[in-house]
């Protein structure tokens, strides 16, 4: 399950997961939200999870199809968990994806929101 986060400041959308995902999540949730904010010109994207149970292949795919349609417009990415093993993947990982990226803990929310903003 993923809803999109109100009351961020101009510019930034976010998102909250919980659960496992499915690839519905990012069709009708992640995907709109996504193109609103590439028309714009710029993504800057907080996600937070405070848990997952896992995610099937088909949203991973919708994932990457998602992202790889706005490359040029993606600024920051705010991944905001306290799972580990979701922060060595940001290490591991981040310097493929688009733009910047930094993991928050859960506790650092508001900190990762005002990166954003930036």
């Amino acid at each position: 399950m993923i809803k999109e986060l109100g009351g961020l400041p101009g510019g930034v959308i976010g998102f909250e997961t919980g659960g496992q995902l499915t690839a519905g999540d990012y069709r009708d949730v992640v995907g709109p939200a996504l193109n609103r904010a590439a028309a714009s010109g710029v993504v800057r994207f907080l996600v937070v999870v405070p848990e997952f149970s896992g995610m099937p292949g088909g949203p991973l795919w919708a994932d990457l199809k998602v992202a790889a349609g706005q490359l040029r417009a993606w600024q920051r990415i705010a991944l905001v968990t306290d799972i580990h093993w979701m922060d060595q993947l940001t290490t591991l990982f981040g310097t493929m994806a688009p733009g910047q990226i930094r993991r928050f803990p859960l506790a650092q929310r508001d900190q990762a929101i005002a990166w954003l903003a930036r």
